[in-house]
């Protein structure tokens, strides 16, 4: 399930160095997608359908799944001392209300958005934070994954108070691996996009946009 996704996107062989001011992670153009590999979770009935649009802000991607799950990996190299800051623009058109996403059966999220630190031999001893956007949980809630003890969910939006809106929110990925991971990360390894209802085996559609790391 969540831990043969978290194999899968460590061993992509794509690589980008990122060193900029912003530190663009995804144009969502096709030339992109047509690279990035598409990794069902394992046991998933289906993958996620992901199509590009565009608006008054630029490209965005579109995420629309049901009953299954697929994710969009790369591997990345972000210093964090010099850009700690991780920005993601999205929306929820249709969530997931009414399960417990803190539970292996209900460990479904409309939209989240992976990063990890490599800090061992194999891919589940690295570090993950799944920043979500909730369908039953307030944002800032955190808690440990119901799948391996090393990755988190931390809310960063919920539908509670944002449904079917554009929000656009950022958090200090360096002080967030301190505090949920009690770890002194400096250069961050990979990052995922990724829509999932393999356990609720319920639809959701979701929009992501503007993803990118910057100063402050």
């Amino acid at each position: 399930q969540m831990r043969y996704f978290l194999i899968f996107f460590l061993s992509i062989l794509y690589f980008t160095n990122l060193y900029a001011e912003n530190l663009e992670l995804f144009k969502f153009s096709e030339k992109e997608l047509d690279n990035l590999k598409v990794r069902k979770i394992r046991g998933a009935k289906s993958t996620t359908d992901y199509s590009l649009g565009s608006n008054d802000r630029g490209n965005f991607l579109r995420a629309e799944v049901e009953n299954g799950g697929s994710g969009l990996g790369k591997e990345v190299s972000v210093d964090l001392n010099k850009t700690p800051i991780l920005n993601i623009t999205w929306k929820i058109e249709k969530d997931l209300s009414g399960i417990d996403e803190k539970s292996k059966k209900g460990h479904d999220f409309a939209a989240r958005f992976f990063v990890v630190k490599k800090t061992g031999l194999t891919p589940l001893s690295n570090k993950a934070i799944n920043y979500v956007f909730s369908s039953n949980e307030e944002t800032g809630d955190f808690w440990t994954s119901p799948y391996t003890k090393s990755s988190i969910d931390y809310v960063l939006s919920s539908t509670k108070s944002d449904l079917n809106k554009w929000v656009t929110v950022k958090t200090n990925v360096k002080k967030d691996y301190k505090k949920l991971h009690n770890l002194d990360v400096n250069i961050l390894d990979g990052v995922a996009i990724m829509a999932d209802t393999d356990q609720s085996k319920k639809q959701s559609i979701s929009y992501f946009q503007n993803i990118y790391f910057s100063v402050n």
